[in-house]
């Protein structure tokens, strides 16, 4: 007897038109995604379209967001990968309802509209933070390196570039000889209407590679001058860069820092994370290599962003320093930040007897402090609280490169990358 099994017809039509909202469960992320993306307000987008009268119209602004919000979700960001799979995904499918934009415009319209897109991060978290009823208390702070769009090894130091331009030079006499030595021949061999183009593209090329070297050189001594001065040097005026200063040709202002695997041409991403949901409550990028002068932007952002003051604020040692431990406590808020790395098999000595002298800096009341039963089991719960959050941005939904170049644009699509952060723990709250 043969083997019955189900029936499978894929060349029968379907008796009735089919509904593509059918072919998803209710909760599912798209759904949450359409729902959210509809209670926000979009007019800095619209009006962009409402002012423009000539051409086709245009593709729905809200429809767009929704493909672009969704594409981060599920760790699509590539404007090509997300039109392919307008034509085979479902879920991008239904957001689309039937429209099918390309990649270029999909690019174009997340390149013009990025300062609007950035300023939804905070329309998201303040919804969600409502529709959850939470009121901001401990936060932990914490940054990670992440790649720019572009290579390290595009990149060159003040010390090079002065060599280089030499060598360039020497190249550009050398070229100008030859050439003026081949035009002398070809004028004895064909005439003087003879022209040959091989040299001075040559020199061409090097003239132009001189310019961009030159250019990065007046970049790194402006940088220079800057930092002088925000130091109140008295040699401000005539500081000139350190010979290992670095500059990059694809991304000029992205930075060479080190991170957890070694140098990266990058920027340095910074968040601030709630507990309970593991939110993120506050964001911004900034191009120092250490998290030194982050707290207070950090702070600041998380007032702006979520508009709620913090109550205490967990952060690493790299975020210590007398500085810092000051603006909390000018603040009122209380602090549980690191003095010193520890290694994670490293057991935290237990509090000596005794009172501190009087004398003490705040760093050392801090190193104190978190000798106490107390501090260490507060200090503790960072780990659970932060680190996750970029181990999901990372790992788990693969974002590890910015796609855009230039400090501005990067940190509106860091923006964007927090918000679909939220918007999945928003979905897992409602849906579970």
């Amino acid at each position: 007897m043969a083997k019955t099994y189900k029936t499978y017809l894929p060349e029968q039509d379907l008796l009735l038109p089919p509904s593509l909202r059918d072919w998803l469960p209710e909760n599912h992320l798209a759904y949450c995604v359409s729902d959210v993306v509809d209670q926000l307000d979009l007019s800095s987008i619209e009006s962009v379209y409402e002012e423009e009268d000539r051409g086709q119209p245009p593709y729905h602004p809200r429809m767009m967001t929704k493909i672009l919000v969704y594409g981060y979700c599920v760790g699509v960001f590539s404007s090509r990968r997300i039109q392919k799979r307008l034509a085979e995904d479902v879920a991008f499918r239904v957001l689309a309802a039937g429209n099918e934009p390309d990649f270029r415009t999909l690019s174009d319209f997340r390149k013009n509209h990025l300062p609007a897109l950035k300023e939804l991060f905070q329309q998201v978290l303040r919804l969600v933070l409502e529709v959850g009823g939470l009121k901001l208390g401990r936060v932990a702070l914490d940054g990670s390196k992440v790649k720019a769009n572009a290579s390290k090894h595009k990149a060159m130091s003040y010390g090079r570039m002065g060599e280089t331009e030499k060598r360039l030079r020497k190249e550009v006499q050398e070229l100008l000889k030859r050439a003026e030595a081949v035009d002398k021949e070809e004028d004895q061999r064909y005439g003087r209407e003879c022209q040959g183009e091989e040299l001075p593209a040559e020199l061409q090329r090097r003239e132009t590679r001189i310019a961009r070297i030159r250019e990065a050189q007046k970049v790194l001594e402006e940088r220079a001058r800057e930092k002088a001065e925000s130091e109140k040097n008295k040699d401000g005026p005539e500081a000139k860069p350190e010979t290992k200063a670095q500059y990059n040709f694809t991304d000029p202002e992205s930075r060479i820092l080190k991170g957890s695997d070694g140098f990266v041409q990058g920027y340095n991403s910074q968040v601030a994370v709630e507990p309970l949901y593991q939110l993120v409550v506050g964001q911004t990028v900034t191009q120092d290599a250490n998290d030194k002068q982050q707290v207070v932007p950090l702070i600041e952002a998380i007032e702006e962003q979520a508009g709620q003051k913090p109550e205490e604020v967990l952060a690493d040692s790299g975020y210590c320093s007398e500085e810092n431990l000051k603006y909390l406590a000018k603040r009122r808020m209380e602090g549980f930040v690191a003095t010193e790395k520890q290694k994670h098999t490293e057991r935290t000595e237990p509090c000596p007897r005794g009172p501190l002298p009087k004398k003490a800096s705040r760093v050392e009341r801090m190193k104190r402090k978190l000798q106490t039963k107390a501090g260490a089991a507060i200090y503790a719960r960072r780990k659970c609280m932060v680190e996750p959050v970029f181990g999901q941005i990372k790992q788990a939904r693969g974002f590890r490169q910015f796609l855009l170049r230039g400090l501005e644009k990067v940190r509106g699509e860091w923006a964007l990358v927090c918000m679909t952060h939220n918007l999945l723990k928003f979905h897992k709250i409602c849906y579970g």
